[in-house]
């Protein structure tokens, strides 16, 4: 076998053994699906069946814990990703001690253990507004790490923006508001739908501080855990497999108009 050849063929093991690392336990989550047995597992086998969909359409607490969920990430997607864009900006318009310190303070929260976020938010408003463990206080804890992210995606793409444009902008006459709201805002726009989706997933899969400033209400990761502990059922295995069948078909859908957005553009280009 030559060089080549054997290049050839340690990229396609890797890329195998990659993959597999990557999709075996999702295929076999989704296999346990099927499965009669009223365990999350695929061995022993009890027979086919598509009893566990039934069973995940009747649990309403699943659905109420995922209704929270969903809620908890849009409400963290609206604060954390304004936070994170105003803090970028300020960054990029900082410099020397006071960009470095400001950024080292910034991105603190992101480092630091989401139990510690989660009881300092809940003994902090606690103890100086008398607001308890809720809604509010989740949005509030998600939200002082997650920012971080959204800042970060910002701030990494003003760093390839050309501040020229603004001042052109100001000297032919435009308010700062005006420049920031036709040149800057739209060039931060695919970082801001770029960190909108990563806020949404890092709220939607959250459990360490959500666990300490819940209080009563209960997410979708809380209500996985518990029932853990008391005794899970296959149904989670039916939501996670309809999460995924879900993903994916955003995922191609985005691809196909992706495309042909890019074949539109291409036939105007040789059009004109």
């Amino acid at each position: 076998m030559t060089a080549a050849g054997l290049r050839r063929l340690m990229t396609r093991a890797y890329l195998a053994v990659f993959f597999g690392y990557l999709f075996l336990p999702l295929g076999i989550m989704a296999a346990a699906t099927f499965n009669a047995s009223r365990f999350p597992t695929v061995t022993p086998w009890r027979g086919f069946t598509l009893d566990w969909f039934r069973v995940l359409a009747e649990d309403q607490r699943m659905w109420q814990a995922l209704g929270t969920s969903l809620l908890v990430g849009a409400a963290v997607v609206a604060v954390a990703v304004p936070l994170g864009l105003a803090a970028a900006l300020l960054l990029d318009r900082l410099h020397g001690r006071a960009r470095t310190l400001l950024y080292a303070v910034m991105v603190s929260p992101l480092l630091t253990p989401g139990i510690i976020i989660g009881i300092s938010t809940l003994v902090f408003w606690k103890q100086w507004f008398g607001v308890t463990g809720g809604l509010f206080l989740t949005v509030v804890a998600q939200s002082s790490f997650i920012a971080t992210y959204a800042m970060l995606m910002a701030l990494a793409r003003l760093q390839r923006f050309d501040t020229s444009l603004e001042e052109a902008a100001l000297d032919l006459g435009a308010s700062h508001w005006q420049a920031f709201r036709r040149i800057t805002l739209p060039y931060l726009m695919p970082a801001a739908y770029s960190s909108a989706l990563i806020a949404f997933l890092q709220s939607f899969e959250n459990y360490n501080t959500t666990l300490f400033v819940r209080g009563v209400e209960t997410t979708l990761t809380i209500y996985i855990a518990t029932k853990v502990r008391t005794g899970l059922t296959p149904a989670v295995n039916a939501l996670s497999l309809v999460l995924i069948a879900l993903t994916v078909l955003g995922a191609v859908a985005y691809e196909i108009m992706r495309r042909r957005e890019a074949r539109g553009a291409v036939a105007a280009e040789e059009s004109a």
